[in-house]
C-alpha cells in the first residue's frame, strides 16, 4: 500500500493481502514491515493479522493449526533472508539445504524407530537374539537385552527429531554405524553375506549421518526470529 521514510532513519511499509478463492482460509488481511537502523545492522519487524472464511470452523482451524503454521513459516522465511544478507546463501539454496537436512534427519529417525520397534519388540526376530548370543550373552538375558536395545533405539529416534539442529545425534549415528559393522564382522560374520545385511544398512546410516552433519551449517530456522517484541519495543 505504500512505503514511508521516517525522520529518524526508519522505514515502514504498509501492506494488504487477501484471496477471492473460496478454498483459501484467509479472506483478507493487513500488516506492516519496519526497518530500524541499529549499531550492528538493521532490525527488521513485521506484524500482520487477517480475517478467515468458514465462520466459527474457520476460526477454530486457524487458531489450532493454520496461525501457528503461518507464523512459523514467516519466521523461517525471514531467517532465509538473514542468511542471504549475512552469509550470501540465497533463499533457494537455503531451502534445498533445509530439505536435505529434513530428509536425512527424518530418514535416520525412521530407521532407528523401525528397527527398535518391529524386529526387536513386535516380531521378536530370532536374529536379534542370535547376534547377542554369538558375543557371549547368556540365554536367560537375551530377550530382556533385546527389549532394552529396542526401547533405546526408539528413544534415540525421538532424540533425532527433538534435537533437530544439534550435531550430536548424527555424530552418534556415524559412530554407531561403524561400531555396529565391526561388531557384526567379528561377532557374527555369517550375516555379512545375507540379504539386507548389516553392511548395507549401516552404510546407509553412515551416509545419512554425514549428509545430516554437512547440512547443518547455515541452516535456516524460525527460532532465530523473535516471535514477541523485545522489551525495548513493547
Amino acid at each position: 500500500m505504500g512505503t514511508r521514510d521516517l525522520a529518524d532513519g526508519q522505514r515502514a511499509s504498509a501492506l494488504t493481502f487477501g484471496s477471492s478463492d473460496p478454498r483459501s482460509l484467509i479472506l483478507r488481511g493487513s500488516g506492516y514491515w519496519k526497518y530500524i537502523p541499529a549499531d550492528n545492522g538493521i532490525r527488521f519487524l513485521t506484524r500482520y493479522d487477517y480475517e478467515t472464511r468458514f465462520g466459527a470452523l474457520g476460526r477454530l482451524v486457524d487458531r489450532l493449526f493454520f496461525r501457528p503454521l503461518i507464523g512459523w513459516a514467516t519466521a523461517w522465511s525471514f531467517d532465509r533472508l538473514r542468511l542471504w544478507l549475512e552469509h550470501g546463501v540465497d533463499p533457494q539454496s537455503a531451502h534445498r539445504q533445509w530439505m536435505t537436512h529434513a530428509v536425512a534427519r527424518v530418514g535416520l529417525a525412521t530407521i532407528f524407530a523401525y528397527h527398535g520397534l518391529v524386529p526387536k519388540i513386535l516380531v521378536h526376530n530370532p536374529d536379534e537374539a542370535a547376534m547377542l548370543q554369538d558375543v557371549g550373552v547368556p540365554p536367560e538375558t537375551l530377550q530382556t537385552l533385546v527389549l532394552f536395545f529396542g526401547i533405546g533405539e526408539m528413544a534415540f529416534a525421538i532424540c533425532l527429531l527433538a534435537f533437530w539442529r544439534s550435531r550430536w545425534p548424527p555424530l552418534i549415528t556415524v559412530a554407531f554405524a561403524v561400531l555396529a559393522t565391526i561388531g557384526v564382522a567379528f561377532g557374527s560374520p555369517r550375516y555379512l553375506g545375507a540379504a539386507f545385511n548389516p553392511v548395507s544398512l549401516n552404510l546407509a546410516i553412515l551416509c545419512l549421518g554425514v549428509v545430516d552433519l554437512l547440512s547443518l551449517a547455515d541452516l535456516p530456522t524460525a527460532s532465530n526470529c523473535l516471535r514477541a517484541p523485545p522489551p525495548d519495543l513493547e
